[in-house]
């Protein structure tokens, strides 16, 4: 007896016979948000004290039910491949991507010496944050260090005269030129740059903006962080948002270390979702309450903003 098939003896066989000829507009469809939340390990180590370790960090996020955390390079207590693997490891099992690493470093500098160190560390770290699997590394701008105290930088809201002798204009010369020399071991490493938006050349969109269209590559993007631009920030933050390739969301439970923003992360959703903003938001509390606590808050807080 020959064997038919199931849509031969099927109506279901006309209908997909008729798919191949329908059409479906989507252009109106709503785009669903795969914005996933993540938290830097800064949020747990503001620069004094023990460092809190990073494999804390992991579980922390891990217990909170987070897609990732955002390596602060300062935090971490070696550069040995034993210890990378380690924390690659322990990311993994724990379901916890490794989405950036954060990195010091600044371009801004007449010193050529100085400029090439920056640029051959930044060069050391795209080639950690391939050894760890992270695929995006934060750069600076770098700042004129004309005000060589951070407190007193922030006492002036992150403005600083520009080195005596030279213009801004040559700062975004140096600073092109440094991003631009690490373009090549980004590429063959497979590792997004993400310009912050952290004093500097970068305190304001038309600065980040200026260097990320002067450098043009596909390797360098910028990274939001949504508390450092201090007045009106939220059209400032809508100016960088269609370059954004990554972004660190600043709380501030218990007063903030260094100054408070009373941030609208509603509004700021939006102006992510309006750019169809799709990678990750890593969490930065930067205030004076416990982080055990004070993380928590700002996960439920980011959560209610993206509705996840």
């Amino acid at each position: 007896m020959q064997r038919r098939s199931f849509f031969a003896t099927s109506s279901l066989g006309a209908i997909a016979a008729a798919l191949p000829n329908l059409s479906f507009d989507t252009s109106s469809a709503p785009q669903a948000s795969r914005i996933k939340l993540s938290v830097s390990s800064y949020s747990y180590w503001h620069f004094k004290g023990d460092k809190f370790p990073i494999e804390k960090v992991i579980d922390e996020a891990a217990s909170m039910g987070l897609d990732g955390i955002d390596v602060l390079h300062r935090q971490m207590e070696s550069e040995e491949n034993s210890y990378l693997q380690k924390l690659k490891k322990h990311a993994f099992e724990n379901g916890i991507a490794m989405t950036c690493l954060s990195i010091h470093q600044g371009f801004v500098t007449p010193n050529k010496e100085e400029l090439k160190q920056n640029v051959e560390h930044t060069k050391h770290c795209i080639e950690l944050a391939y050894k760890m699997g992270i695929p995006c590394l934060r750069l600076n701008t770098g700042r004129w260090n004309t005000t060589k105290s951070f407190d007193e930088l922030m006492k002036n809201r992150g403005i600083e005269p520009v080195l005596p002798g030279y213009t801004e204009d040559d700062g975004f010369k140096w600073c092109i030129e440094g991003i631009n020399q690490c373009l090549d071991k980004a590429a063959e490493c497979g590792i997004l740059l993400a310009l912050e938006n952290h004093w500097g050349l970068g305190s304001t969109p038309e600065g980040m903006l200026r260097i990320h269209d002067a450098v043009n590559s596909p390797w360098l993007g910028l990274l939001m962080d949504t508390g450092n631009f201090l007045e009106n920030p939220y059209e400032k933050l809508k100016k960088i948002a269609p370059k954004t390739s990554f972004v660190q969301a600043k709380t501030y439970y218990g007063g903030g270390v260094w100054y408070s923003l009373d941030l609208d992360y509603n509004r700021i959703a939006n102006i992510l979702k309006e750019v169809n903003y799709q990678g990750y938001v890593s969490i930065e509390f930067e205030g004076n309450e416990d982080p055990k606590t004070g993380v928590r808050k700002s996960v439920d807080l980011l959560r209610k903003a993206l509705k996840q």
